[in-house]
């Protein structure tokens, strides 16, 4: 029998068209970044970020969490590089009584992100963390799934880092017109795709106009942070 009848019978499919479960996704925010992702952040589920701090990753996430405010659920920052800046979080939408602000040493940090997730209180936490082992990461994504929450993990871009087993893995850079995010892990998909997330619409005065390539080598990113 030849390869093209196997596939007329539904025998034999490419990888991008194999069947697979129906994973629920909820929007990004930004269109650009949903097509890159098949749709949107997996729900209920770690979501790993490698990333320097201070490029504009917090904004990355902002339209989810104003998204996820509806939930009436705290939003809860576990070891963040900077302390929360109220007036920021209120000028986006964010209700200060959902937002919590803990500081953990790191093994205390990873049992406080494990409560929050399994809950039920907390719609997304958000945990910057150096080091990660396997056997820690499993008890936080059942967890998620638990307490039906999202966990972001922040992590340093650098390559010696362990490469976790999660759903979905993302190397962030900085941009002149926002960040440049590309895929390192994602389940039913490729590696290696990448996409320029344009925050111009909603920060205009975050971003530098384009320019010829000549000129933008020559131009530093502009500061996205909060």
């Amino acid at each position: 029998m030849q390869l093209s009848e196997l596939k007329q019978q539904g025998h034999v499919w490419h990888l991008n068209q194999a069947p697979r479960p129906e994973q629920a996704l909820c929007p990004t925010g930004f269109a650009e970044l949903d097509v890159l992702l098949g749709g949107g952040w997996p729900c209920q589920q770690v979501i790993e970020l490698r990333t320097a701090f201070g490029i504009g990753e917090f904004r990355l996430l902002l339209p989810h969490l104003q998204q996820q405010s509806s939930r009436n659920k705290l939003q809860v920052y576990i070891n963040a590089p900077a302390q929360l800046h109220a007036p920021f979080l209120r000028s986006q939408g964010l209700p200060l009584w959902q937002q919590l602000e803990v500081r953990a040493k790191e093994q205390d940090a990873l049992w406080a992100a494990e409560q929050c997730l399994k809950s039920g209180s907390c719609s997304t936490v958000l945990l910057w963390q150096q080091s990660l082992n396997i056997a820690r990461l499993k008890r936080l994504q059942l967890a998620a799934a638990e307490g039906q929450a999202e966990l972001f993990l922040l992590r340093p871009s650098e390559p010696s880092q362990l490469s976790l087993p999660v759903g979905l893995s993302l190397a962030l850079s900085p941009a002149p017109q926002g960040l440049q995010v590309r895929v390192l892990k994602r389940r039913g998909g490729w590696p290696g795709a990448q996409q320029l997330v344009n925050f111009s619409q909603r920060w205009p005065r975050l971003v530098q106009p384009a320019l010829s390539p000549q000129k933008e080598q020559l131009t530093a990113p502009a500061a996205l942070a909060i």
